[in-house]
């Protein structure tokens, strides 16, 4: 056995750094801002959960759950899972936790998810998500706000031009179990050419057909009936509400009637934000009403409406263009031992007036000056004995040249 280490990252997973953390992290500070103005609380849920929460919730026949979860045994002999998606999470700490007597609640979380599937392009085996669940209102107004929280969270990140509002609707119960025997009635002319899952699901689960990536099924699946016309009533009325109160707002979408969730406790709206600028991995932002998932998880009948999205893709859509903040940075150049002592006090100083502030210790000011260009300092505060005995700096302006003579006190005004 070698003695050496793999310093690879493990496939599906990778380090991010340098511009690509800026852009994450202006991603993330966008939906904080978001969050904050829609009202929503942050909620920080754990990575790993018992498995049953995720694998009664996403379906034991779904690709998460048969091919995609990592799912382990830990030291007791308990089975944990992490997380292959929030929502489930964030339910569990809701009924958990007593909250479902303060319903309505609003949360917004962020972190890493976890899923063994097959890496491409700004798809990953740990990737990182925005989540957004509004729970705890019935009513359709619910459904057009979020849809436009995820539009608004979208434009602000300068991508609405890159993306488009696919949007549809499952019904209600009576809606779907209505479409689910015109569904098998018609893939069931074509069971034997149907790939080895969706002949699985044809019998358990005959709605996940329509998300299947299989080739063939897709073309049995374009002349397959629409589930609109299946719809009672209700299920159109609101249908018709959602979309009207989306043109209120000026957000454009287009109906896909193959947008589907074919788990029971979803009902009506389904929306996903897609693009065509990451090849398979075309959607950036998906969402839906899942009304019927805290009676699933053992709580009370609870409505509630969420979406999540990829930072990872949101990310991939920026990094052509994305320029990180042009932030102020001064850089010391201590002159001399008395100088390099006292940088620490000096830097202490500087952050302490809100100044972004760096220095090495280094006795050769020309190195210290290619440092702070490495670096991109704005400034560079140059000082030696004469400076401190003064409490006169020479402060540079990296771009134009120009030096100045200040105090400490009065830096903020010059930078």
């Amino acid at each position: 056995m070698s003695d050496k280490l793999n310093m690879q990252p493990v496939r599906g997973v990778r380090d991010i750094f340098g511009l690509e953390m800026e852009c994450y992290t202006k991603i993330v500070k966008c939906a904080h801002e978001i969050a904050e103005l829609n009202n929503y609380s942050e909620i920080m849920l754990p990575i790993f959960e018992f498995s049953e929460i995720f694998h009664r919730t996403l379906g034991e026949t779904s690709d998460a759950v048969s091919k995609e979860t990592y799912t382990f045994l830990d030291r007791d002999k308990t089975s944990i899972t992490l997380r292959p998606e929030f929502t489930s999470g964030v339910v569990r700490s809701i009924i958990s936790n007593g909250l479902t007597q303060s319903l309505p609640i609003k949360y917004f979380s962020q972190g890493p998810v976890f899923r063994h599937e097959r890496p491409q392009k700004a798809r990953y085996r740990q990737f990182n998500q925005l989540n957004f669940e509004s729970i705890g209102v019935a009513e359709e107004y619910a459904d057009i706000e979020i849809i436009a929280l995820a539009y608004n969270l979208l434009t602000q990140l300068g991508l609405k031009d890159v993306v488009q509002l696919e949007l549809s609707s499952i019904g209600d119960l009576e809606s779907r179990n209505n479409y689910k025997q015109q569904l098998v009635n018609y893939l069931s002319k074509y069971e034997s050419e149907l790939s080895e899952d969706s002949k699985v699901r044809l019998h358990k689960n005959p709605l996940r057909i329509l998300d299947s990536k299989d080739e063939n099924d897709r073309k049995i699946l374009t002349s397959a009936p629409e589930i609109y016309s299946s719809f009672t009533k209700h299920a159109a009325d609101r249908f018709e509400s959602v979309k009207n109160g989306l043109n209120n707002l000026g957000i454009s979408f287009t109906i896909n009637p193959k947008l589907v969730r074919g788990l029971d406790y979803y009902a009506h709206t389904v929306f996903e934000f897609t693009t065509t600028k990451l090849g398979a991995a075309g959607t950036v932002l998906a969402g839906g009403r899942y009304d019927g998932l805290f009676e699933m998880m053992g709580g009370p009948q609870v409505p509630a409406i969420g979406f999540g999205s990829g930072i990872d893709r949101l990310c991939a859509l920026l990094m052509d263009d994305f320029e990180p903040a042009k932030r102020k940075l001064i850089f010391l150049v201590p002159i001399g031992e008395k100088a390099l002592y006292k940088s620490p006090e000096i830097a202490v100083k500087l952050r302490s007036l809100g100044l972004r502030t760096d220095y090495v210790y280094h006795q050769n000011p020309g190195k210290q000056m290619q440092k702070a260009n490495k670096l991109g300092a704005t400034h560079t505060l140059i000082f030696g004995d004469d400076e401190l005995s003064t409490d006169k700096f020479k402060l540079k302006n990296m771009a134009s040249g120009a030096e100045e003579v200040i105090t400490l006190e009065h830096i903020i005004d010059h930078v």
